[in-house]
């Protein structure tokens, strides 16, 4: 019973403070502002079908509602220093403090930055004017980069982020043989392990399709048998994800900070569900 309750303990904590990755799209605002409280940190993606302006403008209209907002600046949707530089003004003068920077979908890119490394050291050479920089990794392969390299793409990043995001993963074992070899290799930064929610299966690959995030799309079309599981009754629980994931975000040596859910868009659902788990665990804790 006492692994059973410290088990639930650990859950219910990362759900706490778990953050939601959004898609700005015209609806997600209002849905955002009824159904999740403010103290629930999001993120706003940014895809080549809707541009980074609609990243920008949902963050400072989510910003402006009460919300601690991360914007994901794609670095191959940005022309290059100049209007990084105006990016990074326009941000930090309506407070935003936390930035992601992945390498983004654009194809071919809009300007100078091929990958995200170029950008990363643009904000470092800007002064560093955001307090939290977030760069992705990849637990499961990349369906266009070899696992040492997305490990070393890491290592030469470290000086510029300050955390890591671990992309889909389904495989709590798999995640910790990868948390293993980043501290291995000697990067030191903490994690956030990305999951998805309770997202139905046709809702997630209609909405990945319809706002145009490839690196989503890829993953569905390379793991279609997993997401076939999320649908049936027995199938993929992020709870039971969670639950078996819990040895990793208690061991210091991993350094695991928390949790980013990935929703797209299915926020309403997701939080209803955080907010029943968080109080059945509760419960079960005090009984």
């Amino acid at each position: 019973m006492r692994n059973k309750a410290a088990t639930q303990a650990v859950v219910r904590k990362a759900l706490a403070t778990a953050r939601y990755e959004v898609l700005p799209t015209a609806k997600v605002e209002q849905t955002l502002v009824d159904a999740v409280p403010r103290d629930v940190t999001l993120t706003v993606t940014a895809s080549p079908a809707k541009g980074i302006e609609a990243t920008l403008d949902l963050t400072s209209r989510l910003v402006a509602h009460g919300y601690r907002v991360v914007p994901h600046l794609a670095a191959r949707m940005i022309s290059g220093n100049s209007e990084l530089t105006e990016i990074a003004d326009r941000l930090v003068g309506i407070g935003v403090t936390n930035v992601f920077c992945p390498a983004g979908d654009a194809d071919p890119p809009a300007g100078e930055y091929a990958g995200s490394l170029a950008m990363l050291e643009h904000l470092t050479q800007l002064g560093r004017p955001f307090a939290e920089v977030g760069i992705t990794g990849y637990p499961e392969s990349h369906p266009a980069i070899e696992d040492d390299v997305t490990i070393q793409s890491m290592w030469d990043k470290r000086q510029h982020a300050t955390y890591v995001v671990s992309n889909l993963c389904f495989d709590s074992e798999a995640i910790g043989g990868w948390l293993g070899r980043m501290r291995r290799r000697g990067i030191t930064l903490p994690v956030l392990l990305g999951l998805p929610g309770p997202v139905e299966r046709a809702k997630l690959v209609s909405m990945a399709a319809k706002v145009g995030v490839g690196q989503s799309v890829r993953f569905l079309k390379s793991h279609a048998t997993t997401f076939a599981r999320i649908a049936v009754p027995g199938g993929f629980s992020p709870e039971r994800f969670l639950q078996k994931s819990a040895p990793l975000l208690t061991d210091p040596a991993l350094q695991v900070r928390g949790l980013h859910l990935f929703t797209f868009n299915q926020v309403a659902e997701t939080e209803a569900w955080r907010q029943e788990v968080l109080g059945r665990t509760d419960a079960r804790s005090q009984g």
